[in-house]
């Protein structure tokens, strides 16, 4: 009976030929991931965060459209944006009389792109 025939290792650059995948030099070497992310509970998106994006995309239903992204279009806001990233700071997190803006998810992910430097990141 015929074997499938041999393919170059998966590794850039590496040369060794195997049945599929990395070869066992390179499959050692591979990258190890970051960790798995903190669920959003533990990064801070609880209950009490839930509560209080409702209330405040209810007294703040529309989209502020920071890019200029609607062209004068009015777009409800869906997403509770943290105008300066927190990154863990609590005081910042909380803040939603000068860190909070209602924005369109699109709006959102526009600006999380920019300062995180693209999409995927």
């Amino acid at each position: 009976m015929p074997t499938a025939s041999q393919r170059p290792c998966r590794t850039p650059g590496c040369a060794a030929l195997v049945a599929f995948g990395h070869c066992s030099a390179c499959a050692g070497k591979r990258k190890k991931y970051e960790p798995v992310r903190a669920t959003a509970a533990q990064r801070g998106y609880g209950s009490r965060w839930q509560k209080a994006r409702a209330a405040y995309l209810a007294a703040h239903p529309l989209c502020v459209d920071p890019h200029g992204e609607h062209a004068g279009r009015v777009v409800a806001a869906d997403v509770v944006d943290h105008i300066i990233p927190h990154r863990g700071d609590k005081a910042l997190f909380w803040d939603g009389q000068n860190n909070w803006q209602p924005l369109c998810k699109r709006c959102h992910d526009i600006k999380t792109a920019r300062e995180d430097g693209g999409f995927g990141l």
